[in-house]
């Protein structure tokens, strides 16, 4: 009996060649972080562009530079004929200090309402807080401008007070500095509130105009509170511009009681908080719908 063929042995396949991995793709470089810029750099910024704005306004530098220097020469005919020697001061010092106080109230307070509510409107204070500066920087920086006007005007009224109406120096100019220092603050941050209810740049001289007109009649800038009847000086005391009143006087001609200065800087610190809170619960960073 014959054998079975034999089956031809199969050829081997070849051996499949590995594809080559997939190259991994090239490593990006990670770009380098954006460098925050300091506050102080970012307030000088904001200011120098405020002030540009405050120069192009004719009508607000005016009255911020040249309706304080009117006043003192107003005040002083309009007391020509009262006695301010019972009140232990004189029509030049009330003229001077009446003056300080109108430039921290023109000068700060109604020129910045009216720059808070001119920026808010035209969407400036909406990009603002896209970008790098936080909220207090950004109502520092706007307001920067008219306090350092405000701070160079009060020292030119003095100077030129002591030069040309032959005041004597202030008795004390620390507390000349700190009311003027003080009142800027106040004025600023309630500047800030009373925009919150400033619809346009052209009323704001309208909302301003009652703290104006009730500081220059009760806070003692052109009439000392103590020829006020009595009564009526314990309400002015409370007013938020009086306790400013009182330390600038007090630095001009000084003989204040140490009571009578803590009350009045307590007077002006707690207008301050409520400023603030006002500010911090009612100011309106976008135009109203």
């Amino acid at each position: 009996m014959s054998s079975p063929a034999q089956l031809p042995s199969r050829t081997p396949l070849p051996s499949r060649t590995p594809l080559p991995s997939p190259a991994a793709p090239p490593s990006r470089t990670p770009l380098p972080a954006r460098r925050r810029l300091p506050s102080r750099r970012r307030l000088l910024a904001l200011g120098r562009a405020e002030l540009t704005l405050l120069v192009r306004n004719r009508t607000a530098l005016f009255g911020a530079l040249l309706v304080p220097l009117l006043m003192v020469e107003a005040v002083r005919s309009s007391l020509k004929t009262v006695d301010l020697g019972k009140a232990g001061t004189s029509i030049a010092e009330v003229a001077v200090t009446g003056a300080i106080g109108m430039a921290l109230l023109i000068g700060v307070y109604s020129n910045l309402v009216a720059a808070f509510v001119a920026r808010r409107e035209a969407l400036v204070l909406k990009r603002l807080r896209t970008g790098e500066p936080t909220d207090p920087e950004i109502l520092t920086g706007i307001a920067l401008p008219a306090a350092t006007l405000a701070l160079v005007q009060s020292a030119v009224l003095a100077i030129g007070g002591i030069a040309v109406l032959d005041l004597p120096a202030p008795a004390r100019p620390e507390l000349l500095l700190a009311g003027v220092v003080l009142g800027t603050v106040l004025l600023t941050t309630v500047a800030a509130a009373t925009s919150a209810i400033t619809r346009t740049p052209e009323s704001a001289q309208l909302t301003a105009l009652p703290l104006v007109l009730i500081s220059s009649l009760g806070s003692g800038l052109f009439m000392p509170l103590t020829m006020l009847p009595d009564r009526l000086a314990s309400v002015c005391e409370l007013l938020p511009v009086t306790g400013v009143m009182t330390l600038v006087r007090a630095g001009w001609s000084g003989g204040v009681e140490g009571a009578d200065l803590l009350g009045a800087a307590a007077v002006t610190v707690a207008w301050i908080a409520v400023s603030v809170f006002a500010v911090q619960r009612w100011f309106r960073w976008e135009p109203r719908r």
